[in-house]
């Protein structure tokens, strides 16, 4: 069996370090559960922002909205660009709730964290180095997802080129990895969570829509996630999944969302107790 030794990683590695928290307008992450919710797509101001307040309602601590879609088909919708960002500023305004929003090229990165709470590197930009050493210099907060293919080993060297760089407030979000399977989009590894734990002072999330594919597997194994020791969780949710531009049978309406918040919280506070001993 292989050991994880990563001798050539200087700064991610849990030794002799502690637990990372990182801090987004008051909230943290890295202790405790946070939920980060919303569409996968900015569509339109009224779609986001009556989405934006509904999980806002529902107890969600953040709000995820794409601008920018690196997308399979080059057919697909892109996003909005500017005009999405100027929406998720507004929802940040209306419901006060911190914005992840994924940057793509470079270029962006200092006029895209202008509007952004956090800036997510999403899964086909893993190993972007380029942009990775530029999030690193961007003062902002970073969600790094796990690229589809990627050993632990592989994203937590992309991780460190963001630490290298200067930025210690980096958020792991493991988000499927690609198998034999067919049945879910990917295949969702919920042993990185305690894997990455005990490897890394990097707080840890999870993304079970993306992961699944499946509206009936994302309430169960978010569950799982949380009873795996999840820092969080990042989840579509759309006012009318049915006319989504992208991830339409993935995304949770906002009523199956504020039944999901209410099992997540439950489990995440039975944990925190302290009543289930780990040992």
């Amino acid at each position: 069996m292989r050991m994880y030794t990563m001798k050539n990683l200087k700064l991610v590695l849990k030794e002799n370090r502690e637990q990372t928290v990182v801090n987004v307008a008051g909230i943290d992450i890295g202790t405790g559960l946070t939920v980060i919710a919303g569409p996968c797509s900015v569509e339109s101001e009224e779609q986001t922002i009556e989405t934006a307040m509904a999980v806002k309602a529902a107890g969600a601590d953040m709000l995820r909205g794409g601008a920018f879609k690196p997308r399979t088909s080059p057919y697909s919708f892109q996003g909005l660009g500017i005009n999405g960002l100027k929406i998720l500023k507004k929802a940040r305004k209306e419901t006060g709730l911190p914005v992840v929003t994924e940057v793509i090229d470079p270029r962006d990165v200092s006029w895209v964290a202008e509007f952004a709470g956090i800036l997510q590197i999403g899964t086909r930009n893993m190993q972007n180095f380029s942009l990775l050493k530029r999030v690193g210099r961007s003062g902002r907060p970073i969600l790094l997802k796990r690229g589809m293919y990627s050993t632990l080993e592989e994203w937590l060297n992309c991780a460190e080129y963001i630490l290298s760089e200067g930025n210690p407030d980096i958020i792991l979000c493991e988000r499927g990895i690609r198998t034999f399977e067919t049945y879910t989009r990917n295949t969702l590894d919920l042993s990185a969570v305690p894997a990455l734990k005990e490897l890394t002072h990097l707080p840890v999330i999870i993304d079970p829509t993306h992961s699944t594919g499946r509206l009936s597997l994302i309430a169960p194994m978010s569950l799982a996630a949380v009873a795996a020791g999840t820092h969080g969780i990042l989840i579509e949710v759309h006012r009318r999944p049915q006319d989504a531009l992208c991830d339409a049978d993935q995304a949770l309406t906002p009523d199956m969302f504020k039944g999901l918040m209410t099992k997540l919280r439950s489990l995440s506070k039975f944990m925190q107790k302290g009543q289930y001993n780990e040992s």
